[in-house]
């Protein structure tokens, strides 16, 4: 099921579906009689890959998941209740975005962009709240070395002490993430951080598992321009990235509502 969840997406991405269209069409034209079928599917994959690359309408994807929950600008200000003070932690949860532990590489290039963005929030947090621990999630998922681990390397290089950081190297996605992580904290406050469209998704997860985070969205994909963009309706690759991170986050969000897990 595990191997089922990560590998159907893959057909659905834009690109792969604009490609399969495009593909079948050009089947049909060359190796069959039906030119007109064939006509048909070339021009749907072509206009398809032109909607799916404009940044008009990936916004209009993105912004109901990016959007839902405000970016945690003052994390001062957040009031801790009465008995989470001195020995008791503020915890910092940062969930794990993919990971290659190559070598060759210093450790802040050996996870994603998306995870990067999602480490450097927590250390934000961690320095602007005081008795703060970070709270690192992923496991080894098509990697030999947690991400958790990877990600500890990463937040001590930016200055967070090692006591203050604690590990979760077990977990193959989010669900998981969300159940071992509510054994670990038994119930505590915690701020969650996670990229700012996967943030319903995983918010409902936790919330599943008896914990309500505050939350904190990083990695922002649909930034408001201060001025004109050219080219902003012409199509591209950055939008069909875009695309494809909000399709997989509304089929995660189906998937994991018919199956309960929210």
């Amino acid at each position: 099921m595990f191997m089922f969840k990560k590998i159907v997406p893959l057909f659905l991405n834009p690109v792969a579906l604009c490609l399969e269209i495009l593909i079948l069409g050009l089947l049909f034209l060359w190796a069959t009689r039906r030119q007109r079928l064939g006509k048909f599917l070339v021009t749907l994959g072509t206009g398809l890959l032109f909607v799916l690359g404009s940044s008009s309408f990936s916004s209009k994807l993105l912004i109901p998941l990016e959007y839902r929950y405000p970016a945690l600008l003052h994390p001062e200000a957040i009031p801790w209740e009465v008995g989470q003070t001195g020995a008791s932690p503020r915890w910092i949860v940062v969930l794990g975005g993919g990971h290659v532990s190559d070598p060759r590489l210093p450790v802040n290039s050996q996870i994603s962009e998306g995870a990067l963005s999602r480490v450097v929030e927590g250390v934000r947090l961690y320095n602007a709240i005081p008795q703060s621990k970070l709270l690192l999630s992923g496991g080894a998922v098509f990697d030999p070395v947690p991400e958790a681990k990877v990600m500890a390397q990463i937040a001590i290089s930016l200055g967070v002490k090692p006591q203050d950081i604690v590990l979760e190297p077990n977990s193959r996605d989010t669900e998981a993430e969300a159940a071992i992580i509510a054994g670990m904290i038994n119930g505590k406050k915690l701020i969650l951080v996670t990229s700012a469209a996967h943030m319903p998704r995983s918010l409902a997860l936790f919330a599943k598992h008896g914990l309500q985070p505050i939350p904190a969205p990083a990695d922002y994909l649909l930034k408001k321009p201060q001025g004109p963009v050219p080219g902003e309706y012409f199509p591209r690759a950055g939008p069909l990235g875009q695309v494809e991170v909000a399709l997989h986050e509304y089929l995660g969000l189906a998937w994991a509502w018919l199956r309960g897990a929210i």
